[in-house]
């Protein structure tokens, strides 16, 4: 059911996330259509080939493609992975979790728009990600703003008086990607800020 509530998101419908404390936000799923500022400096880091996990319909994906730089993306929506590949883009809809093509060889993976939060638990996300990456690889995140709170949240998507099932979600601020990153082996992390949004690139 989450699924057909991010696709209706997708396709231009009014889906908000709403948190178990109460908080309703929008999804701007129209956000992840288009280039947004920020998104250069990204595209600027990613070397062949690059996995761009959680993709969503591909803004970064085929950008990458346009640019000629072999990349995949991975989506659990079938929705998100057609307009992937209408945009030009190369997507698989599959789990990060799951086996995954290219496995041990990717130069970079990609965790754009605060998918980090993917699972509600960041360090096995990075630990999967690493078994992912070529040695030597790196792991591009972007991250809340610094002095927010590191959280798991339980969120579930709603429209039109429908929910979904609840979820978790977490929160990784950008002064707190140190820590977890060395926890999860990853000796570097590279910080920069850009148009108000927080990255970090684990080596």
């Amino acid at each position: 059911m989450i699924g057909a509530f991010y696709e209706d998101a997708l396709r231009g419908g009014d889906v908000d996330i709403e948190y178990a404390d109460g908080r309703v936000r929008p999804l701007a799923a129209e956000r992840w259509t288009r280039p947004i500022p920020g998104d250069e400096e990204v595209l600027a880091r990613c070397a062949a080939p690059t996995l761009d996990v959680g993709s969503g319909p591909g803004r970064l994906t085929a950008a990458l493609a346009r640019r000629g730089v072999a990349a995949l993306g991975v989506d659990i929506s079938p929705v998100a992975v057609a307009l992937t590949r209408r945009a030009g883009g190369t997507a698989l809809c599959a789990s990060v979790f799951e086996p995954l093509p290219r496995t041990g060889h990717w130069a970079v993976a990609l965790l754009a728009d605060g998918n980090i939060g993917i699972g509600g638990d960041p360090a096995a996300l990075l630990l999967r990600l690493r078994e992912l990456v070529r040695p030597g690889g790196t792991v591009i995140a972007e991250l809340a703003p610094p002095g927010s709170p590191a959280a798991v949240h339980r969120v579930r998507l709603r429209s039109g008086g429908q929910a979904a099932e609840w979820f978790p979600w977490a929160t990784v601020p950008a002064d707190g990607a140190g820590v977890l990153a060395r926890r999860c082996g990853f000796p570097s992390a590279d910080h920069w800020d850009e148009a108000g949004r927080w990255f970090v690139a684990l080596s």
